[in-house]
């Protein structure tokens, strides 16, 4: 992992990208938890910061990158996100407002635009799946803002969504050492076979980001690594250069 310096120097090179790693619980949404628990307000607060890290960076264009949508599909202005699976009758936009005819966004989408909007962020915002990561990258001037959304395995205790695997715990740390080292040759490596298997959802995202900046010089922080619901939430953020 790279050290940030005490104090940046005046005139320090624009990264090239930013990225934000956030998981995409539904209960990251206050609408669907309700009061809010201990594990929730923590695990808001380092998404929190994960993304005040990558605004500094000032991106004109976020692109938010969930598993979810099929090649070449793209979400943005007035597309929207519904809570009818968790018994709330509410529509979230992923940007702007909710037009009629705008398509559905997937879980990590809805779940990536309510972070943006928390976080005040009032650039383009463009949502895709990880096929269409590389390509985007190439396209769009730098700095290019990412948020990747994706959970670790939901195998993580016997009371999690998919049971206990003694698999999980080690994989999700595998995970969690990379982002905090800014590994992303490691990240582009996670099998995704073995991610399947252990429910990570957040795999397919990983490597695509991974794939994207390997060889490159990565600043990174791991803000949060935990599994309070049997599920591993990681929250990292990088400055690539």
């Amino acid at each position: 992992m790279t050290s940030l310096p005490a104090e940046r120097p005046s005139r320090a090179p624009r990264p090239s990208a930013v990225v934000a790693f956030c998981p995409a619980p539904p209960l990251l949404l206050p609408a669907v938890e309700g009061r809010a628990g201990p594990e929730t307000v923590l695990l808001r607060a380092a998404c929190a910061d994960a993304l005040s890290g990558l605004l500094d960076a000032a991106p004109e264009v976020v692109v938010v990158v969930g598993d979810g949508p099929a090649p070449g599909e793209r979400f943005g202005d007035g597309d929207r996100g519904d809570l009818r699976g968790f018994g709330l009758d509410l529509q979230l936009p992923f940007d702007g407002r909710v037009r009629p005819g705008g398509a559905r966004l997937p879980l990590a989408h809805t779940v990536g635009g309510w972070l943006l909007d928390q976080a005040s962020f009032a650039g383009t915002r463009v949502g895709v799946g990880p096929a269409d990561l590389a390509q985007l990258l190439r396209d769009l001037p730098a700095p290019v803002g990412v948020l990747a959304m994706g959970d670790g395995s939901a195998r993580r205790t016997v009371k999690a969504p998919g049971y206990l695997d003694a698999a999980a715990e080690p994989f999700d740390t595998a995970v969690a050492d990379a982002l905090a080292a800014g590994d992303a040759a490691a990240l582009a490596a996670l099998d995704p076979a073995e991610g399947e298997r252990l429910l990570a959802a957040g795999v397919p995202t990983w490597r695509a980001v991974g794939a994207a900046f390997a060889g490159r010089h990565v600043t990174a922080r791991l803000h949060h690594h935990a599994a309070p619901f049997g599920v591993g939430y990681l929250v990292a953020d990088w400055v690539v250069a």
